[in-house]
Parts: C-alpha cells; structure tokens; sequence
C-alpha cells in the first residue's frame, strides 16, 4: 500500500514538472518560431485550458487531473502550428489580438499583487522573528547574523547593478529616490517602533531584486529568433538545435521574473489565512481550523487555479520589452515603499503588540 502511494505520488510530482516545463518552453518557442499572433493565439489555448482544468479540480478534487492533461499541451502546439501553417481564420486572429490587448491592460493587477504578496510575505518573516526572539539568545543571535547578511548582501546586489540599472539619468534618480524613501521609512518605522530589521532586510533584498532586473545584462542571451533552425530530416540535429534554444534563448530575466512572481504568490496566499485572527486566538485558530475563513477559501481557490495564474503571468512577462520591463520593475518598488509607507502610518502601538498583524 505503502509502496503504490509513494509511486502516485512520483507520477503526479513528475506529471506537474512536465506540465511546467511544456508552458516554459511552448510559449517562447510559438513566439520565436511563428509570430506573436501565433504565441497569443497559444497563450489564449493554454489559459482556456488551465481554466477548464482548475475548474474540473476544484470540482472533483481529482488527483489523476494532473497526469490526465499531459497530452492536451503538445496538442495545444500542434494546434496552433497547424492554425497558422496557413492563413488563420480571421475569427481567431481577432480572439488573439483580444488577448494580446487582455494581456497588456493587466499589467498594473500583475505589479499590485507581486508588491502586496511581497510586503505581506516580509511582514510574515517579520512577525516570525519576533516570535523566535523570545525564545532564547541563540535565536537573537542567528537573527541578527541573518539580517545583516541580508542588508549586506542587498548593498552589494545593488552596488553591482548600479553601472547597467543606472545607465540613464532618469533611472539614477529613481534609484536614489528608492534608496533614499526606504532609508527614511525604516527609521521611522524604528522610531515609531512598527517595523523590526527583518522586515526592513526582506524588503531591502526586494528592492535589490528588482534593481538587479532593470539592470540585467540583454546581451547577456541571444533573441530566440535567430537561433532557431527550422526541422531537418535528421532527428539529432534538430534535437541539438531545441537544446540550444533551451539552454541559451530563454530569456533569463523572464524566467527569474516568473519564478519570483509566483513564489511570492504561492507564500502569500499561505499567509493569507493568518489575516483577521483575533487576539485570543491560537495559530490554527479558535477551532483548530481555518477552514470557515474567507481568506481560507481565497487561498483554496488560488491554488486551485495556480496553473492560470502561471501562463497568464508568464504571457504578460514574455510579452514586455525591455523597456517596459524597466517601467513596470521602477514602479513596483514604489509602489511596495507607499504600501509599506501607508501600513507603518495607520498601524497603532497597539496592534502591534496585542495583535499578530498591524491591521484596522
């Protein structure tokens, strides 16, 4: 029994590290092969799909779901090489172009959930170290060796980053005026006693993050485009050149971008059913569930459609440029340091040290 469960397990562990792998490469591959109509077009299929699929898993609470859908993604991509093999049919032109326009309009949703989940997953971490502090002196020490690494290593990150993430005068100021708020802010939040240095380090390793990708390297990886080779009669060959393309045209910073967004909303709707737990309360709440919570099912409901969210986000990153990459990157570390700047303003002494979250 034991053995058949450890073996389900692997199958579905190794069926959802297929389905994130064929979404990774299946995307940027349309793009750089087909058009952006194509890539759209393959997005809109993928998303339909994940609907459906989250859909039928919040239903049925099937496990073999995962393993089941396996197929539908190379099917999505034969699909759509053979759409656009020809002349599409104008009916699905204007639904990728819908998307396309879908897509680019949900940017500031995107940067308002990866800032809040960040601030949210800080404060977390922020909560937890109090708590560890209390519970003996090798705790403190351990934490004021983590914290200083990590205001440390934020310092060097940026340092490093400051020659390409500062390359305009533009992007020099917005770097200062960053640094400069969050200095501000976190000897307010000191002053005022509402922050502690491991929220203050967490959110100085986002800033560092994100200084890091408005600076990041472009020439760093090559564009997909030319380096794809159309299929030769030879399978080998044409394995080497999808290797290639893995190894050396998926864009880095897309990638890094991708992993961070939804790690950061994977955390935060783990924290989320933390939010509005009264004073008197244990950690798994009055009756040793959190299951009658509305950010229970929130969180229920975010991981259900996890799959969604991936090719959405992952859609929208791969269709920004640099440009817009550096736009949408300066205003989501100003946008963290007003909510941050907001929450350390209305938060009472009080709710600080009778509640387990600074909220109203």
């Amino acid at each position: 029994m034991f053995n058949s469960w450890y073996i389900w397990t692997a199958i579905q562990n190794t069926a959802r590290l297929s389905t994130a792998l064929q979404i990774i490469i299946y995307l940027p591959l349309t793009l750089a092969t087909l058009s952006k109509r194509a890539f759209l077009l393959q997005s809109l299929f993928l998303t339909i799909h994940s609907l459906i699929h989250g859909t039928m898993s919040l239903a049925w609470g099937s496990q073999a779901l995962s393993v089941l859908q396996l197929p539908m993604h190379p099917f999505l991509l034969l699909l759509c090489f053979n759409i656009f093999s020809s002349s599409p049919h104008p009916w699905l032109v204007s639904a990728a172009d819908w998307w396309g326009t879908l897509l680019t309009l949900s940017g500031p949703l995107f940067i308002v959930l990866e800032g809040m989940s960040s601030l949210l997953v800080v404060q977390a971490l922020g909560q937890g170290g109090k708590k560890l502090v209390s519970r003996g002196e090798v705790y403190q020490i351990g934490l004021l060796v983590g914290t200083a690494v990590a205001y440390v290593g934020s310092a060097w990150w940026i340092v490093d980053s400051y020659p390409t993430a500062a390359s305009s005068p533009l992007s020099s100021t917005l770097l200062g005026v960053a640094l400069t708020a969050f200095l501000f802010l976190t000897i307010i939040g000191f002053v005022l006693r509402r922050t502690n240095i491991i929220e203050s380090s967490g959110l100085a390793l986002f800033i560092a993050y994100n200084v890091w990708l408005c600076g990041f390297d472009q020439n760093s990886f090559t564009d997909p485009a030319s380096s794809y080779a159309p299929l030769l009669p030879n399978i080998l060959p044409h394995f080497q050149t999808l290797s290639n393309f893995v190894i050396n045209t998926l864009p880095k910073p897309v990638l890094m971008a991708l992993l961070y967004r939804l790690t950061i909303l994977q955390l935060a709707s783990r924290v989320l059913p933390t939010i509005g737990a009264d004073s008197w309360e244990s950690e798994e709440g009055f009756d040793g569930t959190w299951g009658d919570r509305p950010t229970s099912t929130l969180t229920r409901i975010l991981l259900t459609y996890r799959q969604f969210i991936f090719v959405t986000v992952y859609s929208h990153l791969l269709l920004l440029d640099h440009s817009s990459q550096l736009w949408w990157r300066w205003m989501n570390i100003f946008f963290t340091l007003v909510i941050w700047s907001v929450e350390l303003l209305v938060s009472s002494e009080e709710d600080i040290t009778e509640k387990e979250w600074k909220i109203d």
